[in-house]
């Protein structure tokens, strides 16, 4: 692995933890780049950087407001970096379709992200979505 690997591996990181946990738009506006395309946008939302940050912000942190991100592994590969993660949170809002309902729950995502001059430039992602929604209406 190149040094250059291990440096988009912790971009990633810092992502994940500052913006997508914490919401720091600082760390989004330095991350994402003006050209970054989302290969698999959340329906309803664009595929640029606004769809992306309208999600997390308008979106899975409303619903989630102690969301927490964990990383469970990371692969590099070229310019790209791949991440198995999960998101953990408390449902206090609204979420797909469904209103809040107090449940914690947990559940994976893998991303793709592709890099350049250490700014996100595409992603791919999938997302247990599924298995959240099952949560989400158990009795």
């Amino acid at each position: 692995m190149t040094s250059e690997q291990d440096a988009n591996k912790a971009i990633v990181v810092r992502f994940n933890k500052e913006f997508i946990a914490g919401g720091d738009m600082d760390i989004f506006h330095r991350t994402i780049d003006p050209d970054f395309v989302n290969r698999t946008p959340h329906p309803g939302h664009s595929a640029g950087p606004d769809g992306v940050a309208h999600f997390f912000t308008r979106g899975l942190r409303l619903a989630f407001p102690d969301l927490e991100v964990t990383i469970h592994d990371q692969v590099a590969e070229g310019d790209k970096v791949v991440t198995r993660k999960s998101y953990r949170g408390t449902h206090r809002g609204g979420f797909l379709g469904m209103p809040a309902t107090g449940r914690t729950v947990d559940f994976g995502v893998i991303d793709i992200i592709r890099l350049r001059d250490g700014r996100y430039v595409e992603h791919w992602a999938v997302a247990d979505m599924a298995g959240l929604r099952a949560q989400l209406q158990a009795e």
